[in-house]
């Protein structure tokens, strides 16, 4: 056979495949990177801190200021006093918790040759109710400190990984939200919420081998531990890499991230802790006396969560490895009435400002009245669920201010103690102190709609008095806009007008009482009798 005869060997299909991903990947003009994709598309929620890299504010910027940390606990804490309200003890431990680790991450960077590898990591486990406060102070923490920052609900991963979210799926979204720099992000901060819902507690007589699994591969990564860049599921990341290093022999890319300097921060209700945290102070208490024991049996949840113990925890379905990666445990209290309060009057960025903003996108300014505060942090603590129930009182109190006021003539309102406590009535109140200076805006709105009908189709609607009132009370009578009537009523007028236009000449029509009451009908009789006169003039 000579060199230059075609050969009859089967194609490589390999070579076939590789060539159909390249292909789709040039035309789709994608770049895939490793560990980004997420596991059935359940990906956690990531999110970078305020001082992400930008054009500004490069990669480098970012590790200068870790390699350069100098925060002390008390400018920690000073500064989410401006944001978080109440949980003094809370904003302490944290604050002590992340300056001891990143400086550690400090002295690591500046001399790695001495970083202490027996030094135990200030990983958190936060207790306490829904609301009251535990992600957004990690939030907070994270925009100060500028590095990224991931959280995720434990509810979501599995043992493996195939039927649910691998837990080492979190770290890749670490590197997703440092933007695939994967030296970044081996200094970010990992959320994981919902954690007592891994707990394996016992069920009819049996361990959940589910939970369990799930924190023995919890706790490798809360130490130090290297993760894989590509996921088990991560079949276009793994097709990708396995071209790469087709063509080019090696890894273009470094495939692993280590935890070492990740800080681990964990949360949960922990609803049925404080009777496991009784049982043992009573039985404790028993040799001390019938009046200790009476005291443990008055404590409040959030008092008694924060004598948590290792063995509570280990009771509650915990495995002592995993719990002993938590060092430090933070309860946090539940938020009162005057709490509620103190969060909508003086906490930076917080939930009426928002209201107020989207009131200022339609021009309308909204005040707050001090009764109005206080009856809205009464409704909130009602509701059970802390903070959040903020957002619940004021969805249900200004829900119908924010759909009805833009298309009114109200551009100011003041939100009072009835307002929240009997919303539509004050609304109706407001709606009819306004009204004939809502009748005057619509009627102009009237004649707005005829100087757009003229522009676009050079044709003259004339609108009287009666006419335009009449268009207005059914817009009102219907509780639709004046746009939205005009629309309707009149959107054969174009085509029938200008037919009426070339047979007379005429481009003004005066807008009738009865065109408005029977339009298609009226249009057909100006139409017909218009062809008709054309007639009459030919022929003489």
């Amino acid at each position: 056979m000579n060199d230059s005869e075609p050969t009859n060997d089967p194609p490589n299909p390999f070579e076939q495949i590789q060539r159909q991903f390249e292909e789709m990947f040039k035309n789709a003009n994608v770049t895939v990177m490793p560990g980004t994709e997420g596991m059935f598309g359940m990906q956690a929620e990531p999110e970078t801190g305020a001082e992400e890299p930008s054009a500004e504010d490069s990669k480098e910027d970012v590790l200068e200021r870790i390699r350069q940390f100098h925060l002390k606990p008390r400018d920690v804490k000073d500064y989410l006093d401006r944001f978080v309200i109440k949980q003094d003890e809370a904003k302490r431990a944290m604050a002590v918790a992340m300056c001891d680790h990143y400086n550690h991450v400090r002295r690591c960077l500046e001399k790695p040759e001495r970083a202490d590898h027996s030094y135990a990591k200030q990983n958190v486990i936060l207790l306490g109710p829904t609301g009251v406060g535990k992600t957004y102070l990690m939030r907070t923490i994270s925009r100060l400190i500028g590095v990224p920052y991931v959280k995720a609900d434990a509810t979501k991963f599995s043992e493996t990984g195939y039927m649910g979210y691998d837990v080492e799926d979190i770290v890749r979204d670490l590197v997703k939200a440092a933007d695939g720099d994967v030296e970044l992000a081996q200094y970010g901060i990992i959320y994981i919420d919902e954690i007592d819902k891994i707990a394996s507690q016992s069920t009819q007589g049996s361990k959940d081998v589910s939970g369990r699994g799930v924190q023995v591969n919890l706790l490798k990564l809360m130490e130090e531990s290297d993760v894989n860049l590509l996921g088990q599921g991560d079949m276009m990341g793994q097709m990708q890499a396995m071209m790469e290093m087709q063509r080019t022999g090696n890894a273009q890319r470094k495939n692993t991230i280590s935890t070492r300097h990740m800080l681990f921060i964990v949360s949960g209700a922990f609803m049925t802790m404080p009777e496991i945290i009784r049982k043992r102070l009573n039985t404790s208490a028993i040799g001390f006396g019938h009046v200790d024991a009476q005291q443990n049996q008055t404590m409040s949840d959030p008092e008694t969560l924060k004598q948590v113990e290792t063995k509570d925890f280990v009771e509650f379905g915990y495995e002592p490895e995993f719990i002993g990666r938590l060092p430090v445990r933070v309860g946090f209290d539940p938020l009162d009435t005057g709490d509620l309060e103190l969060i909508l009057e003086q906490a930076e960025d917080n939930i009426l400002s928002k209201y107020i903003e989207d009131f200022e996108g339609y021009g309308i300014t909204a005040a707050f009245e001090g009764d109005a505060l206080h009856a809205i942090a009464s409704r909130a603590e009602s509701e059970g669920t802390g903070a959040r129930g903020l957002m619940t009182v004021l969805e249900n109190a200004l829900r119908h201010f924010k759909f009805e006021l833009p298309s009114t003539v109200v551009k100011e309102f003041s939100v009072t103690r009835e307002m929240i406590e009997a919303p539509d009535a004050v609304l109706i109140r407001l709606l009819e102190e306004n009204k004939s200076a809502q009748q005057s805006m619509e009627l102009e709105e009237v004649q707005q709609f005829a100087a757009r009908f003229h522009a676009q189709h050079d044709l003259a609607l004339i609108f009287g008095d009666a006419s335009a009132r009449e268009v207005v009370r059914q817009a009102s009578e219907s509780g639709r806009t004046v746009y939205t009537i005009c629309e309707r009523l009149f959107k054969d007028l174009p085509y029938g007008l200008k037919l009426i236009a070339q047979h007379t000449g005429k481009r003004e029509f005066d807008v009738t009482a009865e065109l408005i009451d029977d339009p298609d009908g009226v249009l057909s009789r100006m139409v017909l009798e218009s062809y008709r006169g054309s007639e009459t003039t030919e022929e003489s």
